[in-house]
């Protein structure tokens, strides 16, 4: 499902205009983003919890050409199930 087609199911669910559930959505990625910058955690009960993680330098190898390079250190994103996500998919 593209962005577009979640609006869209979302205002017909919600009753809300197209342009309203865009400008909520947009608000939650940013706010979501921002906590994520600042190390922070958001959590919606029983849907999931999003964090950051920090990858440690490494070295991996190119299967194609066989040279080994560093990969530097750096943050990741995780996203951890909630259970009645889960149950709900399973």
């Amino acid at each position: 499902m593209k962005k577009a087609e979640f609006i869209d199911a979302v205002a017909e669910k919600s009753k809300l205009s197209k342009k309203d559930v865009n400008e909520a959505l947009n608000a939650i990625l940013e706010t979501i983003t921002e906590a994520l910058k600042a190390k922070k955690t958001v959590s919606f009960i029983g849907f999931g919890s999003f964090s950051t993680v920090e990858r440690a330098a490494r070295q991996a190898r190119v299967p194609l050409t066989g040279k080994t390079v560093d990969i530097p250190a750096r943050n990741a994103v995780k996203f951890k199930v909630g259970k009645s996500l889960k149950d709900s998919v399973a």
